[in-house]
């Protein structure tokens, strides 16, 4: 989410319902190249936290990973009961009806106040599928597939 402080922290946006998880986290990766840094420091900050790393030195430094992702090993990730996903494993399913129909891949997931949204790319538009049990009927990771009923007016 930016810089905090003087020495370099960044603050970071917890995107789960597991803010304890970075009591924990040693290291993460930054950013789409993954890059390792150690996490030196951390603390709660508001809703989320701000983490000293190894390889931020300066408070402009903290500023230049404004909008960048954490990634942490998928080994280290937190079990999740039954039918819940993390935010990554949605992003690029193939959506496809209870009728065989493809929709398109799940390019992002909104979250809301009662439930997520998945944005799926569908004939050059956005279509905005609510995470509700009505709507999303089967997710396989292994297929890579989410299997979706769709409510009169999703579409047009």
């Amino acid at each position: 989410m930016g810089a905090f402080g003087q020495r370099g922290e960044v603050r970071v946006k917890l995107l789960g319902r597991f803010p304890e998880r970075f009591r924990e986290v040693r290291r993460v990766y930054v950013g789409d190249d993954h890059v390792p840094a150690d996490v030196l420091h951390r603390r709660r900050v508001g809703p989320g936290v701000a983490l000293r790393l190894s390889t931020v030195q300066s408070r402009d430094a903290a500023r230049e990973l404004f909008q960048q992702y954490l990634y942490l090993p998928e080994t280290e990730a937190v079990k999740l009961p039954a039918g819940e996903y993390f935010v990554h494993q949605i992003i690029g399913l193939q959506v496809v009806t209870t009728e065989g129909e493809a929709l398109g891949p799940v390019r992002e997931v909104v979250e809301t106040g009662s439930n997520d949204v998945y944005v799926v790319d569908h004939a050059g538009k956005e279509l905005l599928l609510p995470a509700t049990k009505e709507v999303i009927r089967n997710v396989d990771l292994d297929a890579g597939t989410l299997e979706v009923a769709l409510l009169p007016g999703l579409i047009d």
